[in-house]
């Protein structure tokens, strides 16, 4: 006994924080959908988007990979040298009077096209970023839309389990009626009242789970606060109306840019392997003569060892892996979108039979069994049993509408631009 009473305080403990009263759940506004998009900066709000650090990491990435673009471009810078030559030597170099000085400017010039290749290398970077912020949004809109589809079943479910409170709590009290009466053995109450605490424990877990699912909404925006109160309503979202496996996919258009990405790098590679000469022009001064002279001069290195070939195999390498990637990645767009498009119209189908005909049906059955039990025609195993008929398609219908809104986020997630 005294364990059961430490889960029941447990319970209660932790469902009290999600448990509002009628009139503080009028004070604080439902949260829409639309609303919670705001507040993550999926949807164009500035102030949400800086602050939102699953949006501010992707978007510095590709600020910094477009910055080395503007890196890639530069050349090399000269060079500047002074020697000085025959000073404080013995004889005839002691002193200065011997001493030569050479100043000399010196520019490498970049042959094989490492510019050009290292631009395209960084634009080919900078776009792969460009796409995986783009990408980093759509994810960040798939979980909203998820979570506050979850939060919006948990709040049906707390709603239903409310009504099963309601419903067993006024099954009790007739049953005690009849027992008092002597219409019913003591039994039927008892059955009752233990229908009803059971009811009341379900409500507990609902409530807990709602809050734990408004909780996980709210931190997709970094809500430190109590969690914001979502309808028990389920939101209108719409699929996009078709989701092919295009290039358009922001998926695909991510692996088929880390290909474009790898290609751009092996010839970037590959230009490197021919060596940079530096070109060099001076002027030097004869101290002893007090003559001067100019001097030409240049310097090339020569790739008898390293002609960057492990490098360029890395790339290679690289290039392959991309390009497996990119065919997963295609074939898994395939599947996804075949199954959360078989998902949603299955989804869809499972609704519309159970709101329009299986509801309807189990509800005016109840009604009319209650009715019989008021008067005594219907033993109250009869009402439970139709009661629980109605709880379950209810339960069926709110996984249904979750279902649908889950594979409606995700459908919209595949088709991203």
């Amino acid at each position: 006994m005294p364990a059961i009473k430490w889960r029941g305080a447990l319970i209660a403990g932790l469902t009290l924080a999600a448990i509002v009263t009628p009139v503080a759940a009028q004070e604080r506004e439902l949260l829409t959908l639309d609303e919670a998009l705001g507040r993550t900066g999926v949807v164009a709000e500035p102030a949400n988007t800086e602050l939102n650090p699953r949006i501010v990491g992707p978007r510095a990435e590709a600020e910094a990979a477009q910055a080395l673009v503007g890196q890639a471009r530069l050349r090399p810078n000269p060079e500047i040298s002074l020697e000085v030559e025959n000073i404080a030597g013995s004889g005839a170099f002691s002193g200065l009077s011997a001493t030569e000085y050479t100043l000399a400017v010196g520019q490498r010039l970049e042959l094989g096209g490492k510019r050009g290749t290292r631009v395209e290398a960084a634009r080919a970077q900078a776009q792969l970023a460009d796409l995986r912020a783009d990408l980093a949004g759509a994810e960040l809109g798939f979980l909203v839309r998820e979570r506050y589809v979850a939060a919006a079943a948990a709040a049906s479910r707390v709603e239903r389990a409310l009504d099963v409170v309601g419903r067993n709590e006024e099954l009790a009290r007739i049953a005690g009626l009849l027992v008092e009466v002597g219409r019913e053995p003591p039994l039927r109450a008892l059955r009752a009242e233990a229908a009803l605490a059971e009811a009341q424990a379900e409500l507990q877990a609902a409530e807990a789970t709602s809050l734990a699912a408004r909780t996980a909404l709210a931190s997709l925006w970094g809500d430190q606060g109590a969690p914001p109160l979502v309808p028990s309503r389920f939101p209108g979202i719409e699929p996009p109306g078709a989701v092919m496996a295009t290039a358009s996919g922001l998926q695909l258009r991510v692996a088929r840019a880390e290909s474009t990405a790898a290609a751009a790098e092996i010839d970037r590679e590959r230009s490197l392997r021919i060596p940079d000469p530096v070109v060099s022009a001076g002027v030097r001064r004869f101290e002893e003569s007090n003559d001067s002279a100019f001097l030409l001069g240049v310097s090339i290195p020569l790739p008898f060892l390293n002609r960057n070939q492990g490098n360029i195999a890395a790339a290679e390498a690289r290039l392959r892996a991309a390009n497996a990637r990119e065919a997963v990645a295609l074939a898994d767009f395939e599947q996804a979108v075949t199954r959360a498009r078989s998902q949603y119209l299955a989804a869809e189908a499972r609704v519309e039979t159970l709101s329009t005909t299986s509801l309807p049906q189990a509800e005016e059955a109840l009604r009319l069994v209650r009715i019989g039990y008021r008067n005594g025609r219907f033993p109250l195993i009869e009402v439970l049993s139709a009661a629980e008929a109605r709880d379950a398609i209810r339960e069926a219908l709110i996984a249904a509408q979750e279902d649908r809104g889950q594979a409606a986020a995700e459908l919209i997630r595949l088709a991203a631009q």
